[in-house]
């Protein structure tokens, strides 16, 4: 089983349905689902195949029972989600017309009330998974916890920075003594997390030495640069005939490459085939495609 700690709240899209003209009201189209980056990950893998549970923290508001339910249908074990006093979480994003993302507003307050003693209660199924994947958006004092009880049991972890402003607390996180088999920054938060700037192959090393196996820089459109024990790949893009939404791209493309792993492609193999399930994504209008099979996502490789 794979097993997935971090952020579940509710999404809010806001789409213009012509060229967004920012200081002014625009006409569009607003649309709400569930979200989160681990949970989207999750539902991502249980629709590939995957065993998943997700471990999360979200309210005890009808916002909570309606991503309770749908991650649920979706096949994700959500017996471990925390039900917690405080709303659930909400991400607002504002897309221009092409679906790019122009701006967005995450409310995690309960996230981040998924703290270290809880992480620890947990330690039993983190123990036990096959894979572990930590989104950023887990306080540095719970992502610590989680880190260093996988490490105990020699359970690989792999962790997505966020955003930038993630990457920069996360980054001392990072020790031989605690080690991933990989972190997937872009370059900014490569940046972020590492310390040092406009040097990306010097960044790269020093997460090597802090006993990260391997480094997947994702690029957008620009593809993907994967760095590990065999050297570095760089991995063209799979580009769409349309993109309809680039919202939740990178969390198929993350639980793509886990799910590949786990059935024992080598890291090269994982990143083409997460770079196939981001392209079916953005060329759909929703968050987690809800036809996502890992035969889909073949058929695009």
């Amino acid at each position: 089983m794979i097993v997935v700690v971090g952020g579940a709240n509710l999404d809010v899209k806001a789409r213009s349905t012509s060229s967004l003209v920012v200081h002014t009201s625009n006409p569009g189209l607003v649309s709400t689902s569930p979200g989160g980056v681990a949970r989207n990950v999750a539902e991502n893998l249980a629709r590939l195949g995957s065993p998943v549970m997700l471990i999360a923290s979200v309210g005890a508001d009808r916002s909570g029972d309606e991503i309770l339910t749908a991650t649920q249908a979706a096949g994700v074990d959500v017996s471990r989600v925390r039900r917690g006093p405080e709303p659930t979480g909400s991400y607002v994003a504002v897309l221009d017309v092409d679906g790019e993302l122009v701006a967005g507003v995450a409310d995690m307050e309960s996230t981040s009330n998924l703290k270290k003693a809880i992480i620890k209660t947990h330690a039993d199924v983190l123990t036990s998974a096959d894979l572990v994947v930590l989104d950023g958006n887990l306080r540095p004092g719970a992502m610590g916890a989680a880190m260093a009880i996988c490490a105990q049991a020699q359970v690989p972890v792999v962790l997505d920075p966020v955003s930038v402003p993630k990457a920069v607390v996360l980054g001392p996180a990072l020790t031989p003594d605690r080690p991933l088999l990989a972190i997937t920054p872009n370059l900014d938060e490569l940046e972020a997390i590492s310390g040092i700037e406009n040097d990306p192959t010097n960044a790269t090393r020093s997460l090597h030495e802090r006993g990260v196996e391997l480094v997947w820089v994702r690029m957008g459109v620009h593809g993907s640069v994967l760095s590990g024990p065999e050297g570095m790949t760089e991995l063209a893009p799979i580009g769409p005939e349309q993109v309809l939404d680039v919202t939740g791209a990178g969390d198929a493309m993350l639980a793509a490459f886990c799910h590949a792993i786990r059935g024992g492609a080598t890291p090269t193999e994982a990143a083409r085939y997460g770079h196939a399930a981001a392209s079916l994504t953005v060329a759909s209008a929703q968050t987690v495609r809800s036809d996502l099979t890992d035969a889909l996502v073949r058929s695009q490789l």
